[in-house]
């Protein structure tokens, strides 16, 4: 069977009854196994479990009257991120100090994608908590890019992005907090669409809604279909985003008319843009324009951007928060600095972090309504680093850390403070390197369809589903 076929084409050969979910689960276990030892994309196996998974799922499928009534991604397998539990395996959340027990129950999140039907098929790597964009944990390693492998997947799906794109899964699980679907992406050469606040529940709000679930993919088509899955109203959660008239999937290859698209390519702070990044965007404007639209460069512009950072830290070092740790002595020393430096602000200069980053993410939003329906930016400033760059200066201060992985969340961060919606999408390849560049396209609060609709004419008019990274 094809392994880079799409999570769609997998679940309909599989009610045609062309291959069943035991042969599919079997092909890309394979891979694992071939593959695995140069990617360490995966934090936990359990090839025995998937295989009896994938058993039920065979039988279900030779006894259904009607395929057409099977959940839609039936017998495809799909790993999850190791920063969410799945109930009888173990979530480390990328840390020493984490327990290996088996969790008691999955996240919500989980249970939405096993009642669509996916078989999960493992757990892929973090780095510890979902830092940094580089996949890289003292407590599983170094995952590395399918593309190149003295290089970084990104972060923090990293795993999870050198799975898809090495043919170990035909889709996985992703989150994004600052940039984490979207950075792995454009590191490898796939979709991630980041939703908009409140748009993809997960049982509680997490980081003042920064971080959201979604997946990394080969194509619009199936990040729109996996958005039917995990897009859906939870009447109890505190936040929702108002549901759309229409299926994603359906709302995606719907054509949006002609819309005003702004596009920068320079980034906030004046952080140099790799001129691979940038050529990015000129042959991305260049098709939307042949495409009809009315393109105009603008400027990201962040308003008081040291307010804005300090802002974001204040609810950025509360990442650990989210997880449940045993031995906090054991966890890596950036995020041991980030905690510490949580418990020095105290609620009342936390509220005062939120107001101010509301006020200020206003300015950055009323373009989109104002001015723009979307915008193109670089998704990052760089190619993928090296691996391990991400800890030059961190011995002396940990807290470097998180600059070094500046130039990759430079133009994505943002976007998870104001809540828009964000796609990467992989329109370009560097010339010297061959490695995949993405682009981002946002759109104004609430509008993704708008996203995905303007990702599906990229798609149609600058094809990269024949492009394989060269592992394996």
């Amino acid at each position: 069977m094809d392994l880079f076929a799409t999570a769609l084409d997998t679940a309909a050969a599989i009610r045609r009854k062309d291959v069943s979910p035991s042969e599919v689960a079997d092909a890309y276990l394979a891979r694992m196994e071939t593959l695995e030892p140069a990617l360490n994309a995966f934090a936990h196996r359990a090839d025995d479990e998937v295989r009896a998974a994938a058993a039920k799922a065979t039988e279900v499928v030779a006894g259904v009257a009607d395929p057409a009534t099977l959940p839609p991604f039936h017998g495809v397998p799909l790993p999850i991120k190791n920063l969410n539990a799945v109930g009888g395996w173990p979530c480390t959340y990328g840390s020493k100090g984490a327990s290996r027990a088996p969790r008691a129950q999955s996240d919500p999140i989980v249970e939405r994608f096993v009642a669509a039907g996916f078989v999960l098929s493992g757990m892929t790597n973090s780095p510890e908590f979902g830092t940094i964009s580089y996949t890289e944990s003292d407590a599983h390693g170094i995952t590395r890019n399918p593309w190149d492998t003295t290089r970084t997947p990104g972060g923090s799906s990293g795993g999870a992005a050198a799975a898809v794109a090495s043919g170990m899964a035909p889709i996985a699980h992703a989150s994004d907090g600052g940039g984490s679907i979207r950075i792995p992406s454009s590191c490898c050469g796939l979709v991630g669409m980041k939703a908009g606040r409140a748009r993809v529940p997960n049982g509680l709000v997490e980081m003042e809604g920064f971080s959201t679930n979604g997946v990394v993919a080969r194509t619009v088509a199936d990040a729109a279909a996996a958005f039917d899955v995990v897009a859906v109203v939870d009447p109890y959660s505190w936040y929702a985003a108002p549901q759309p008239p229409e299926p994603w999937s359906t709302l995606a290859t719907r054509d949006p008319g002609r819309l005003r698209v702004g596009y920068a390519t320079v980034a906030p702070l004046g952080l140099p843009v790799d001129p691979a990044c940038v050529a990015a965007v000129d042959t991305t404007v260049a098709a939307l324009a042949a495409a009809g639209h009315d393109v105009t460069e603008t400027a990201l512009e962040v308003p008081e951007m040291d307010a804005f950072v300090a802002s974001f830290l204040a609810v950025w070092n509360t990442g650990t928060a989210w997880s449940p740790v045993e031995d906090w002595d054991a966890i890596e020393p950036l995020n041991a600095a980030l905690r510490a430096a949580a418990r020095d602000i105290d609620s009342l200069a936390y509220v005062d972090g939120i107001r101010t980053m509301q006020t200020l993410a206003k300015a950055v939003v009323r373009p989109f309504l104002d001015e723009f329906d979307v915008v193109v930016t670089p998704t990052m400033a760089c190619l993928p680093p090296a691996v391990g760059t991400w800890r030059e200066g961190a011995d002396a201060d940990p807290t470097v850390a998180l600059l070094n992985c500046y130039p990759m969340a430079v133009f994505t961060s943002v976007f998870n403070v104001t809540g828009l919606p964000a796609i990467s999408v992989p329109v370009h390849a560097d010339e010297a390197s061959g490695l995949p560049v993405g682009v981002q396209v946002v759109a104004g609060p609430w509008r993704d369809d708008l996203v995905f609709q303007v990702a599906t004419q990229l798609e149609q008019s600058l094809p990269w589903a024949h492009r394989h990274a060269p592992i394996g």
